[in-house]
Order: C-alpha cells, then structure tokens, then sequence
C-alpha cells in the first residue's frame, strides 16, 4: 500500500487562510446577530489546535499499535483502492458517528471533547480548538480494523472527515439547499451541535453525514438562534485550563463521592449526572 499523506497538514494553510478571509469578511460586513471573532478566544483557540498537532503525535503510537494488533489478528484484509475508498469513508463516518456520540455522553470521554465546545464564539478559528487528550477514540473504530481495514487507512479516513468538518464551523453560511441539508452534515447542523440551550443539547454528532443522526434519533433543525459554548461556560483562556478543567471537576467529584458506584458514576455516566444524595 503505498503512504497515504497527512490530509490536515496538508489543508493547514487552507485553514490560514479561510480563517483570515472570514476574519476580514466581518470587519467589512459586520452582522449583529453573529458572534463574529475575540482576539482572546481566536488566540485560545488557535493554541488548542496548535498543541493538539504535538500531542496527537504522542497519542499516535499506543493507539496505532492498538488497532494495529486487532488488525493482525484478523485474516481478513480490505484493499484501499479508488473504488474501496468511498465505502471505508462511509463506514469510518458511520463509527464517527458513535465515537462523537459517545464523548458527549460519557463523562471521562466528554472531558477530552468539551474542549472543542468551550468556545463562546462559532466561527473557523473554533474548528481548530482540538483537544490534546485523543486518547479514547480509536476504540469506536475497532470494528474496522477486525474486518481488515488497515489503521493507516482508517487515520487517512479521519483525516479526511477532519478536514471536511472545518468548513462547517461557521455563521457566515447560511442554510444550503435542501437535498444537501438532508444528506450532508452543514453550518446549519452544527450551529445546533454547538449549541448550548436546552433542545438543542447532544444533537446532530454526524461528520461528513447528517443521515445517521437522522436514522438514530438525534437529529434536531436549525429553530433559533444558537447560544454557543457550554451550559457552564470557562472564565478563562488559558489553554493548559482548556485542556485539563473537565479532568478536574472529575477528580473533584469523585474525591468527595461516598460510595464506589457514584465514583464509577461520575466517570462513565453523562456530564451532568449527579449522585441521588446531590440531586
């Protein structure tokens, strides 16, 4: 198989320089009701992407290594041909589909995910806000690797839906029309993701396709105007409190828990699960 390139660093200046051209569009052609940028919230973001490129690379090996021994294990083997390539993006947006689904719902995942949801703001500089903890997600795509998909493959596959995920993280695009909003995942559909009021919360996980959420019940319209960034939003930007608050409020919780299943509750139940002597 010959070596698959590295789709986002490739598309970095891309990344640079549509920023910039959205950046620019809102100084000439300002809107009231669009959040528009902070030079503090760009900076913040802007660091979380950039550490996130470093750590990524640390990450890479145990869970390279990880679908790598599935995939040794397993006799089948998927070739990656022009002709393959269409149906491996799809299953790797499908296992997308529950990985994202998964970190907003789980507690110990969501402390890696909130990350990108820590933004006030919703604009392209916001898709850059990655987190520097990627450690769980590789789980979610083991079903590939035992069905003989190569983990080179499958990370060349999540560079991709990566990639195509940038472009949605806008208020400068307005809804597309009506077979794209149905199929694919588009600015409209992630304004609700990133939402923070009540119908919109844990809605729309899809990357490249909006269908599944369609197909599994959590799918939610564009109604209103979005209110972005968390239902307890950060007071700060520093990006080490960026990365890490969530794995804090965790070890807090379980610290001062009384009982081993409301430690394991705090862990693997949702963000704003609490013990019945709390609630």
């Amino acid at each position: 198989m010959p070596e698959l390139p590295n789709v986002v660093l490739w598309s970095i200046p891309a990344f640079v320089l549509l920023t910039i051209v959205e950046i620019v569009s809102y100084r000439f052609h300002p809107d009231e009701d669009e959040a528009g940028y902070d030079a503090k919230d760009t900076a913040a973001s802007l660091s979380m992407g950039l550490g996130s490129v470093f750590f990524d690379l640390l990450w890479k090996i145990p869970t390279v290594a990880a679908l790598t021994a599935v995939y040794a294990l397993t006799p089948l083997r998927i070739p990656f041909t022009w002709w393959t390539f269409p149906a491996l993006l799809l299953a790797q947006d499908f296992f997308y589909y529950w990985s994202h689904r998964g970190h907003h719902v789980i507690r110990v995942l969501w402390a890696c995910h909130v990350v990108h949801h820590s933004s006030q703001r919703f604009n392209l500089s916001t898709a850059l806000r990655q987190p520097w903890t990627s450690l769980t997600s590789w789980i979610f795509y083991i079903p590939m690797a035992a069905a003989g998909v190569s983990p080179a493959v499958i990370a060349f596959c999540s560079s991709v839906n990566l990639v195509y995920q940038f472009w949605i993280h806008t208020e400068r695009v307005d809804r597309l029309p009506r077979p794209f909003e149905f199929l694919l995942n588009t600015p409209s559909h992630h304004r609700v993701h990133h939402a923070s009021q009540g119908g919109y919360l844990d809605r729309n996980f899809g990357g490249i396709l909006i269908v599944w959420d369609r197909l599994f019940g959590s799918f939610a319209p564009e109604l209103e105007r979005p209110v972005y960034g968390l239902t307890k939003n950060l007071t700060t930007f520093n990006p080490l409190r960026v990365a890490t608050h969530e794995y804090a409020a965790i070890g807090r919780d379980v610290m001062r828990a009384a009982t081993w299943r409301d430690r394991l509750g705090h862990l693997f139940r949702g963000p704003g699960w609490r013990p019945e002597s709390e609630r």
